[in-house]
């Protein structure tokens, strides 16, 4: 039976061409092996596709591009793949995000009476949103790849300098959250968290933070400079901390030589901030010997007794408090 012409479906409205080449026809219009084809396809975030006809013309135009970088011999095909891994991982959490979000918005308008027929909705807006989302998607990642590129250019000249560097870490996180994940239903705890990640995100960069990921009930960050970094503790334990519909939150912050890579941010700092955090109580921001020395001056800082910190031996965490009469930013 074939497929009515009427209305195309979703899959259709959104990659707009006939997917009716093998793996194999790709890989050889494109000029890649049939290993680096399906190296490709994986790295892009899909499965194995086998003999299925599930590729076209455009898949040929991105094998292409792909096997042009690899025979200019600008990059080698090593960092030319783990690109391509960096971009499948990063466009398939986008999507899931974006259909995620435009979900809620149909089931609201179907309830509120504003439409009668989801798949109508949802190939309205495939039509009409996602083309302006695509020059959107283009223009934040070239601002993003400026904002980072910026940020190499300003730790210094040596190797050792781009790939490491030095940064307050920071990671905050709910307390309480799983026994708030126990007494509320999966759309509540759903709006919770996303709440959680939208202030705390938004109070971070606000800050002159860095978000360098989200964990559910947890948001770890980075920050240049360790004042700043408190500061930006401070608001977050504060800011959340005054919303009825969040539990509280509690920072841990450690400062140190960590290395970027892959997005993410590997280092000591990196796992003594959530170390830290886990023990810190409710609204309290908990900060290393390295961070209080850079804070000294601006925080008051009071020594905790040594407890056990798992990979840190026994360690005397640090809390802080604001000085009296300063008032955040």
């Amino acid at each position: 039976m074939t497929k009515s012409t009427e209305r195309p479906d979703l899959v259709t409205q959104i990659i707009k061409e006939d997917l009716n080449l093998t793996n194999a026809e790709v890989v050889e219009a494109a000029g890649l092996t049939a290993e680096q084809g399906m190296q490709l396809w994986r790295n892009l975030g899909f499965p194995d596709p086998g003999d299925e006809a599930v590729f076209g013309e455009s898949d040929i135009t991105a094998a292409t591009i792909v096997a042009r970088a690899i025979d200019l011999g600008v990059m080698d095909e090593r960092t030319v793949f783990r690109l391509t891994r960096a971009l499948g991982h990063t466009m398939a959490r986008l999507a899931d995000w974006e259909v995620t979000i435009l979900m809620e918005q149909l089931e609201s308008d179907v309830s509120g009476g504003k439409i009668g027929n989801r798949m109508d909705a949802a190939l309205a807006l495939a039509s009409t949103a996602a083309p302006q989302f695509d020059r959107l998607l283009l223009h934040v990642w070239h601002r993003h790849l400026a904002a980072a590129t910026l940020r190499i250019q300003t730790r210094g000249g040596t190797d050792d300098e781009v790939l490491s560097t030095q940064m307050t870490v920071g990671f905050a996180d709910m307390t309480r959250f799983t026994a708030l994940s126990n007494e509320l239903d999966q759309v509540e705890l759903a709006e919770v968290v996303e709440e959680f990640e939208t202030r705390c995100g938004d109070i971070v960069t606000a800050g002159g933070g860095r978000v360098i990921k989200t964990l559910g009930d947890a948001m770890l960050f980075v920050h240049e400079d360790p004042v700043q970094a408190t500061r930006v503790s401070f608001d977050v334990v504060k800011g959340l901390g005054a919303r009825s519909n969040l539990p509280s939150v509690r920072v841990g912050l450690a400062t140190g030589s960590v290395i970027s890579s892959l997005g993410d941010v590997f280092g000591p700092p990196v796992n003594l901030a959530a170390r830290l955090s886990n023990v810190a109580r409710a609204n309290r921001v908990l900060v290393d010997q390295e961070t209080a020395e850079a804070i000294e001056g601006a925080f008051e800082t009071r020594v905790l007794p040594p407890r056990p910190i798992r990979g840190f031996g026994n360690l005397s965490p640090i809390a802080v408090t604001e000085r009296r009469g300063f008032t955040s930013r």
